[in-house]
């Protein structure tokens, strides 16, 4: 199945008529009514969610920070007419991808939809990578990963023998070991300790 747009709002009149525009759009479609019906029903794979604002029950805030552990690579379109500047700026700083008015235009709709999808592609790409990186990292031994964080942070052979209290000819080997596993040249290597958040970490 393709990415399906998911559609939360408790007008159940207003759900048909935008599920009935993106269909027509070839777009898969999904339809709640409330927040805690998403919940039960967590959206796998690839897409985004239309989302309502106020709404019987969980609001449209408080489940957009539900979604943010629960799914975080579908992006969020808020949709609704009870919006103002405040709740806007919580909703984008929150992570929200786009905020329309009611009533939206189709094309407007349209455009929010294709540039969210765009955007859960990004994120899948990126996450799928992360995962592979981690599992290269996990194929590494204990003192691999120690030579592995030294020489991310641009440590020479023999600054890293004297940090791991070795002979720089061990460390030689398990640098050869590390970049034999990763598969990656050295500038690669140091992007996926960057992309990982690695870099950040204390030695």
């Amino acid at each position: 199945m393709g990415p399906t747009v998911h559609i939360v709002d408790d007008d159940k009149s207003f759900r048909a008529a935008v599920g009935r525009m993106l269909a027509a759009s070839g777009f898969q479609i999904e339809s709640y009514s409330s927040g805690e019906e998403l919940l039960a029903r967590l959206p796998r794979g690839s897409g985004c969610i239309l989302l309502d604002l106020q709404m019987p029950g969980l609001s449209g805030l408080e489940l957009q920070a539900r979604l943010a552990d629960l799914a975080p690579l579908l992006p969020i379109v808020f949709l609704t007419g009870r919006g103002d500047i405040g709740i806007t700026v919580r909703a984008m700083k929150a992570g929200a991808h786009d905020f329309l008015e009611k009533p939206a235009s189709s094309g407007a709709v349209l455009e929010a939809v294709e540039r969210a999808l765009q955007l859960c592609e990004t994120r899948r790409k990126e996450h799928d990578r992360a995962q592979a990186l981690h599992t290269l990292l996990a194929s590494l031994t204990p003192r691999e990963s120690q030579v592995f964080d030294q020489i991310v942070r641009g440590k020479r052979n023999k600054q890293i023998a004297f940090e791991l209290n070795t002979s720089e000819r061990t460390v030689k080997a398990h640098r050869h070991k590390v970049m034999e596993k990763l598969g990656r040249s050295l500038a690669e290597v140091v992007s996926m300790a960057e992309r990982l958040g690695l870099l950040e970490k204390t030695t």
